[in-house]
């Protein structure tokens, strides 16, 4: 089955978010269960500079003016590149401006991405035809409504990797994208009276997954749908409304292969678990204690991800003698909020504003909780590198979180089902009093050693995503 992933980023060559970690991983994953899958990406700079040896596919003029479009294998993968230096080469980020201004023309630079994932649907390489178009979020979300204006003969999918980002634009543009007016309607591409690459994506393909079974629940709901429940439900009821849960890429975050941590382990060989705790307190410049009980948090900060629910709890982390390490960016008033309390506790909190890859890889292996106090989370991935590095998840229970981490009662020990801790209301009296259940555990030490081993033992490998998603595009 050939497979096409429709997509604007690809770890490790370009990152802003899980997206990328996802489409790093899945196509590769698909690749060992049979499926012949490929990529098309924009030729961002970053990811031109990852793959410079490129041949022409085809070249063309449209809407984005002239555009070349070539190809490449990528680690054992096949790599379409939409090479349009006027739209993608860049510097910063592929979606907004050093200033954080979304880019003017980004309607016609991701409508662009869902053009050329259509196209390719019906013949645009004439060596290589998809049976599934399989697209990603906003960005790509027009190309199942370009396939389904073409007729093409391809099925689609269109996975939900994050509801809240819709991409909408304006009405002006339907027509110079190619869009008749009958498509500009409640039943097509309309949105409280703009063009939703996100909504064309949802109605138009033949199937719709969101990133874990709970997120597919929970945005039939008005509350997480972003003024898409009814599109939603009705997608629920006619059966096209799937739940795939993302997993972990075992050659990138794996403590026993991990070239960025200070000591490798696994399950049965601890030792390498210290060594790093003690390197990242040295690196965070916290006070070199094994027996205080290190909090991580590696994030962007926004509300979303509850940072604000920390903030009011950090306090609760002080109290009991805890430390709290935390790397991420974001809201310039949480950015705020996080350097007062390292100011206030430079004992026991540390923040590092940025992103840093290895930093995080060092985080994972040196903890001993991540916090993930998340409002919604359609899948979550830091939880999952939390729980294969022996760093034990405290989490929201909303979608991914609810369905990776087994709250740690004394019923859960027991039954060796227990993986980390679980609070259900997104409130600073919530998170506090699973920080406290987190603190009880950790003077057990040989019930948390327990836990520690069932988490580490948990399978969320990609190869489970690929067949689920294999099974899907058979059913189609």
């Amino acid at each position: 089955m050939k497979v096409l992933h429709v997509c604007a980023e690809i770890y490790p060559l370009l990152k802003t978010g899980g997206l990328a970690d996802v489409m790093g991983a899945l196509p590769f994953a698909q690749k060992e269960v049979g499926v012949d899958a490929r990529v098309v990406l924009p030729a961002f700079p970053a990811i031109q500079a990852g793959i410079p040896q490129t041949h022409i596919v085809a070249e063309f003029d449209n809407f984005a003016g002239h555009i070349v479009l070539r190809y490449s294998e990528y680690n054992g993968v096949g790599v379409y590149l939409i090479d349009a230096p006027h739209l993608y080469n860049r510097s910063g980020n592929p979606y907004h401006d050093e200033n954080y201004h979304d880019y003017g023309d980004n309607y016609k630079r991701f409508a662009l991405l869902g053009w050329v994932g259509a196209q390719l649907s019906l013949g645009l390489d004439s060596w290589w035809r998809p049976d599934v178009v399989h697209s990603h979020d906003w960005h790509a979300g027009l190309a199942p409504a370009y396939m389904n204006l073409w007729h093409s003969q391809s099925k689609s999918v269109f996975t939900i990797h994050n509801l809240a980002y819709q991409g909408s634009f304006y009405q002006q543009h339907l027509h110079e994208l190619g869009f008749p007016d009958y498509m500009f309607n409640v039943e097509g591409l309309e949105l409280h009276g703009q063009i939703s690459y996100l909504k064309a994506g949802l109605y138009y393909a033949n199937a719709v997954t969101a990133v874990s079974p709970t997120y597919a629940k929970e945005i039939t709901s008005p509350d997480f749908a972003y003024g898409l429940a009814g599109l939603l439900q009705t997608l629920q009821h006619q059966g096209r409304l799937h739940g795939i849960l993302n997993g972990v890429d075992d050659a990138i975050w794996n403590p026993a292969t991990d070239e960025h941590i200070a000591a490798r382990f696994k399950p049965k060989a601890m030792a390498g678990k210290k060594k790093n705790k003690a390197a990242l307190q040295a690196r965070f410049h916290l006070p070199d204690d094994p027996n205080a009980l290190l909090f991580i948090m590696v994030t962007r900060l926004t509300a979303q991800k509850g940072v604000d629910l920390l903030v009011n709890a950090a306090q609760h982390i002080v109290e009991n003698g805890g430390q709290l390490a935390l790397l991420g960016s974001g809201a310039p008033d949480l950015e705020d909020s996080l350097r007062h309390l390292a100011a206030t506790y430079p004992d026991n909190i540390a923040v590092e504003i940025g992103y840093d890859e290895p930093l995080s890889h060092l985080m994972m292996a040196g903890g001993d909780v991540i916090l993930v106090p998340s409002r919604f989370e359609p899948c979550g991935l830091t939880q999952l590198y939390g729980l294969k590095y022996g760093t034990l998840p405290l989490v929201r229970a909303t979608g991914g979180l609810a369905d990776t981490v087994v709250n740690a009662t004394p019923d859960n020990i027991k039954a060796r089902t227990a993986t980390g801790f679980v609070f259900n209301q997104a409130t600073a009296e919530d998170l506090s009093h699973a920080i406290g259940q987190a603190f009880n555990l950790w003077a057990k030490q040989t019930l948390w050693k327990r836990v520690r081993v069932d988490a580490m033992k948990q399978d969320f490998s990609w190869q489970l995503a690929a067949k689920g998603y294999l099974a899907l595009y058979q059913s189609l």
